[in-house]
Order: C-alpha cells, then structure tokens, then sequence
C-alpha cells in the first residue's frame, strides 16, 4: 500500500498523467493531467508481494496509453512501458513508443541512473519458469507441455514472482515463463496491469507473447479486472524448429 500511495503521488506531480488505476485501487483516479497530450497509466505497485517475506526479488510494473482511455484499448496502444526490479542491484527495464530496443538502467548508489544495454533479441534456451501448475491437474495438454521440458532437460528458474520471472528472460536472453489456466484453476493474472505491459517489453526486445491464441497485445481490455493466461518467450521463426511439435501450440484458453 505504501508503493501504491507514492506512485500514485508521482503520477499526480508528474501534470501529463489524466487517470492512473493500480491493482491495489482498481478504480480510475483523476490525476489531474489534460486529455489532450496526456496519458493513462495502469500499474501493479508491487509485483511479488507474496515472496517479500522470503526476501525475494519483486517488482513494479507500468503500462502507459495515450488520453483518458484504460478500456476498449490493446496493449498494442500503448506508448510505453516499463519494469522495475528491486532486487541485489534496482533494475528499470523501459520501452517508448518509437524505439525499437527495450532498454535497462540501473540506479547508482547517489541516485542517478546508469544506461546498462538495449535488448533487441529473445533466443531459444532450455530455461522455464512454469506458473500456475495446479492446472496440470485438468489440463492435459499443459501437462505435457512441463512433461516436455523434463524430458529435453530444460532447467528450472521458478521464484513465484512474475517479475523477476521475466526479467531472467530478457536478461538471458532466452527461456519461456507460462502461466496456463484450466477448469479449476482460473487466470489470475490482470491484462491491464501486467499481461499487457510485459508484453510490450518482451515483444520489443525481440521475443512473443500468446495467450494460447494470439499475442496478448492483440486483446482488448474491456474491463479493469480482465484476466487471461498467457506465455512469453521467443519469436519461432524456424518452421523445422523441433519446439513447434512441443505441446505448447495446443494449449489453449479454459
């Protein structure tokens, strides 16, 4: 709640934000930003609070639209993004509208914020993070699918945090983070406040999204609370490539 009362207050000081709503306070707030030329900002303030106890990493996530509009829009419509990770060293993984690489900074220890690289590329790489695995359990073809990465010897790189899940990608360079549903295990994660964003990162640094479908920034968010399941990874190009036998292009939304 402290994370989300002084992002909140940042967002009003910044004077260019309309409306800003977080997973905390789901509601549109008035930011006090102009309609015209302003923005829309969706944000979960602290990604991970779940693992804070255990000291793990967590993470605030931003997704940023033009105008007064968080609904009837794509993550395609957003202008930027952006990922901050607060772990051994306070990582930002940013995105705007117009640049084709997602960039990182790092934070000093006077402030100051260091440009570290551009990511422009997500490659293949035995690495998963699988959430979400009670659905296994009435979802066979998602069984499969963790089946398969035993068996191809994938290594496991799972926190519980989506955050420091998909930072690993983008850092790396490569592995796949899924959070697949089924009958009784329902998607919990928000398409407006994280889904959508990450996938504008991951999108940008070279990788895709799917929500068993299609890129998750092809869906329109309708409503605040939408949620979907949702994979991230890289961009098959190969149409030999062995992966595209993988049980992974037959799951699909429960």
């Amino acid at each position: 709640m402290l994370a989300d009362k002084l992002l909140f207050e940042a967002l009003q000081y910044s004077h260019v934000c309309k409306y800003a709503c977080s997973e905390e306070v789901s509601e549109l707030q008035d930011m006090g930003g102009p309609v015209e030329g302003g923005f829309s900002v969706a944000f979960d303030p602290l990604d991970g609070s779940s693992i804070v106890e255990t000291n793990f990493t967590v993470g605030t996530i931003f997704g940023v639209w033009p105008g007064d509009k968080l609904t009837g829009v794509t993550g395609g419509d957003q202008v930027a993004a952006a990922m901050g990770i607060y772990g051994p060293r306070p990582l930002m993984f940013w995105l705007l509208k117009g640049f084709q690489e997602l960039m990182s900074s790092c934070v000093l220890d006077e402030g100051k914020w260091q440009h570290v690289k551009e990511t422009t590329e997500i490659n293949e790489g035995k690495m998963f993070s699988p959430g979400n695995l009670r659905a296994t359990f009435d979802n066979s073809e998602y069984s499969k699918l963790i089946d398969y990465y035993v068996k191809e010897k994938y290594t496991l790189r799972y926190t519980g945090g989506m955050v420091p899940d998909v930072n690993q990608i983008i850092v790396k360079e490569k592995g796949i983070f899924t959070n697949v549903t089924s009958p009784t295990a329902k998607p919990k994660l928000r398409l407006l406040f994280k889904v959508a964003p990450l996938g504008l990162l991951i999108e940008n640094a070279g990788g895709f999204s799917s929500d068993g479908y299609k890129s998750v920034l092809d869906k329109t968010i309708v409503n605040l609370d939408d949620r979907t399941q949702v994979a991230y990874g890289s961009n098959l190009k190969e149409r030999d490539h062995p992966l595209r036998k993988s049980p992974l292009r037959n799951i699909k939304t429960q």
